[in-house]
């Protein structure tokens, strides 16, 4: 849950440090006050959008911390989310030892942006994923969205817990339509790719029968070049053998000589032993070059037929580089580039082949998309039963509300379109939410759903900011029975104008505005029970507290 929420330079906050309890707390005050700019700065905190205009007039950057508890269970929960979010962050490595969480977001008047998780640098899609596991917005525009049949259909597959149902029907609807894709255009273009794999065909022929191994350019040019200059090569082996060991004088027997005279000198005058020294290896050496000449010699010979089979071969590379304009050492991978081409164009040209592996894959899109057909009509009417149940409680009395599915063509999500109907009365059958339903009926419809989705959340944190707008008299106080008793199981935060919600609340804030050296800050302060009946006697008479107000308003706390 969520310890404190601290905000310095946001907007027109200054410095505001909030120490937060368990169970339901209100944010009230005047219109723009900046109640609902703390709900803005805690959704940075967790990684929302932001930019230099968030940053206070006249401040260098804005700075907004939230740390969240997540050692044990929320008291009353069913649901234990603690031990996910430690996995998150020891396997993010940004673990915690006190069960703490701290999340920090810091952009300055630039519009740079740094953000922290325990501490350490984080990215913003960092924030996000863990604040996902903290913390559940539900904005003031909420119902508006409810009159959208995308949103509809994520709001009940979310309530469903369908997420891997639906990236599973999601693949299975890529695969099937990217194959058939493949298969339409080889019918539309039948005759092109017949010519191109012709093409592919001759080309591949050509170079098999050619045959170039890997390597095989370097090692026979080596060839050629030997081949071509053997009798020079005998020749010159053969008078460099005659310098060292076979001429009349040769090399190595003068200095053969010249070591032994050495030698003897050396016996005479130490002074020579180095000079021994360097001309011993020398002798060595050239011992060394007549054996490797000796070697070459013998496997050396004159072969022209052998010449003439290479400069062939030669020949033939030479002609089919050119022919493909390659390089002739590339042409062993380019047959296996062709070689491939030619496979993948086969295998697609198999108009009976594709038709089946097509049909294969839409029976696993089907077979997906059933599944989760099955799995959305039980929690269809689930949601249908709740919120009916929920429409009584708000003051529409034999009131309905239906979750219908309407098949339609095959699609990402599956093979129907989810559409909320309502009858806001008894005896009348439910028509589309956009149509039918009224402002008021709207806000009291999106609150319910909003309360009985969060209801099956995980999130421990839950904030409401205004989502009771278009409601009023007894109905807000229906409403704040709700979200209290919703308080029992989760942390539940909402900003609300409404006295008969914040009477309900186990803790409250009172956000106002006041004009500090010429610049107006927002100022948040917690409420005791004097303080209380202060603000909801305002909420209740406006800008004029009465006696009577005051009544009704201890009256509303007490009840």
């Amino acid at each position: 849950m969520l310890r404190t929420l601290s905000i310095r330079d946001f907007v027109i906050v200054d410095a505001i440090e909030l120490d937060l309890a368990s169970g339901f707390t209100v944010f009230t005050g005047e219109t723009g006050a900046g109640k609902s700019i703390l709900i803005d700065a805690l959704a940075l905190a967790l990684g929302g959008r932001g930019d230099a205009s968030v940053v206070r007039e006249g401040a260098a950057k804005a700075d907004i911390s939230a740390e969240f508890s997540v050692s044990n269970r929320y008291e009353g929960s069913p649901i234990d989310t603690s031990e996910a979010v430690r996995a998150w962050l020891t396997g993010n490595e940004f673990d915690s030892e006190d069960g703490a969480v701290l999340l920090r977001r810091v952009i300055d008047n630039a519009g740079r942006s740094k953000a922290y998780i325990n501490g350490i640098a984080a990215t913003a899609g960092q924030l996000r994923e863990l604040g996902e596991m903290l913390v559940d917005i539900h904005g003031q525009h909420a119902h508006q969205s409810l009159l959208k049949a995308d949103s509809q259909r994520l709001l009940l597959d979310g309530q469903a817990g369908l997420q891997e149902d639906l990236q599973a029907v999601g693949a299975a609807y890529k695969n099937w339509r990217a194959l058939s894709r493949q298969r339409q255009e080889f019918e539309t273009n039948a005759k092109n790719v017949l010519l191109e794999r012709e093409r592919l065909e001759w080309q591949v022929s050509e170079l098999e029968k050619l045959a170039v191994k890997p390597g095989e350019w370097d090692e026979i040019t080596n060839e050629h070049s030997r081949l071509s200059h053997a009798a020079s090569l005998i020749e010159g082996a053969q008078e460099a053998l005659n310098l060292i060991s076979e001429a009349d004088a040769p090399m190595l027997s003068q200095l053969s000589s010249l070591n032994i005279k050495i030698g003897k000198l050396v016996d005479v005058d130490a002074n020579l032993k180095p000079v021994l020294e360097a001309l011993e290896p020398a002798r060595i050496q050239l011992q060394e070059a007549v054996y490797a000449l000796n070697d070459y010699l013998s496997r050396v010979e004159l072969d022209p037929a052998r010449l003439h089979e290479v400069d062939r071969r030669l020949e033939a590379i030479h002609s089919a580089s050119r022919k493909f304009r390659l390089e002739p050492d590339a042409i062993p991978r380019e047959l296996l580039t062709l070689s491939a081409q030619l496979q993948q164009l086969a295998d697609a040209s198999d108009l009976d082949a594709l038709r089946a592996q097509e049909e294969k894959l839409k029976a696993i899109y089907l077979g997906l998309a059933q599944k989760l057909s099955k799995a959305r009509l039980k929690a269809a009417k689930g949601l249908t039963n709740l919120v009916t149940a929920a429409m009584q409680e708000l003051s529409m009395s034999g009131g309905r509300f239906v979750v219908a599915l309407n098949p339609c063509d095959p699609a990402i999500y599956g093979i129907e379109q989810v559409e909320f109907l309502v009858a806001g009365h008894a005896g009348v059958a439910p028509r589309p939410l956009a149509k039918v339903a009224s402002g008021g009926e709207l806000a009291r419809i999106a609150l319910a759903i909003s309360v009985i989705t969060s209801s099956a959340t995980a999130t421990p944190t839950l904030i409401f900011d205004e989502v009771d707008s278009g409601i009023g008299g007894g109905v807000a106080e229906v409403v704040g029975r709700l979200l209290k008793r919703l308080g029992q199981a989760r942390q539940v935060l909402c900003v609300t104008h409404l006295a008969q919600v914040a009477s309900q609340a186990n803790q409250h804030f009172q956000v106002s505005k006041q004009s500090v050296a010429n610049k107006t800050v927002s100022a948040i302060d917690g409420l005791d029970t004097k303080g209380r009946v202060e603000e909801i006697a305002r909420m209740l008479g406006g800008l004029e507290i009465t006696a009577t107000t005051r009544k009704h308003a201890r009256e509303l706390l007490a009840s």
